[in-house]
C-alpha cells in the first residue's frame, strides 16, 4: 500500500483531534474529487514501519481521539490487506480510540463484498465509523458533517453490525432539517 500523507490533529475528518491516513489507491473517479491526485495506486510513500510509528506516535497522546482513513479510498482493493493489519494493530493497541474510514463504496456493497473478502470483513469488526457513497457534485452541501453530498452516509458501524442493518452514526438529514445532533 501507498499513502500521500499522514495528517496530525486534523479535526475536519472525524470527531475530535485526529490523525488522518491519506491513501494512495481508488476506483470510483468520482467528479470533482477533491483529492483525485490519490487516485493513482502507484502514487506517494511506501506504507512501511516508519508511516505505522508515526500514526503510532500520535495515538499515544492524550489528545488525540483516534484515526481517520480517507484517501483516495481505505477500502480499495488493492489496500485492503494493508488497512486490515493497521486498523486491527491499532484496535489491539489502542481500544479507546476510534477508527473512522471514508470509502466511495455504499454500505451495501461492502456487506456483500465482504462475504468473500476476509480482509473486508476484518476492516469492518475494527471499525467505528464509515462515511460511505460516491462524492456527487450535484449533491453536494457544505451544511453536511464530514461528507462533502447528500447520498453519502455516516455509519456506526458496531451498532449495524449487531442489528444487521445501517444504523447511522450522524444523521445528516436531521442536520439538514435543523435539528441538533
Amino acid at each position: 500500500m501507498r499513502y500521500h500523507n499522514i495528517t496530525k490533529a486534523d479535526m475536519l475528518n472525524g470527531e475530535g483531534l485526529r490523525v488522518v491516513l491519506w491513501v494512495s489507491g481508488c476506483s470510483h473517479h468520482c467528479h470533482a474529487c477533491q483529492n483525485a491526485i490519490t487516485w493513482n495506486p502507484n502514487d506517494g510513500l511506501i506504507f512501511d514501519e516508519n508511516a505505522k510509528q508515526e500514526i503510532r506516535k500520535e495515538l499515544e497522546k492524550d489528545w488525540c481521539s483516534g484515526i481517520t482513513l480517507s484517501g483516495g479510498d481505505p477500502l480499495f482493493i488493492g489496500n485492503r490487506f494493508d488497512v486490515a493489519t493497521l486498523v486491527t494493530e491499532i484496535k489491539n493497541l489502542f481500544p479507546e480510540k476510534t477508527i473512522w474510514c471514508y470509502t466511495g463504496y455504499a454500505w451495501e456493497e461492502l456487506l456483500e463484498q465482504q462475504k468473500k473478502d476476509p480482509n473486508l470483513r476484518k476492516i469492518l469488526e475494527n471499525l467505528d465509523v464509515l462515511l460511505d457513497g460516491k462524492f456527487i457534485l450535484r449533491k453536494a452541501l457544505e451544511k453536511l458533517h464530514y461528507v462533502g453530498s447528500s447520498n453519502q452516509c455516516i455509519i456506526d458501524v458496531r451498532k449495524s453490525l449487531e442489528t444487521n442493518k445501517k444504523v447511522l452514526y450522524i444523521d445528516n438529514e436531521k442536520v439538514l432539517e435543523g435539528e441538533n445532533i
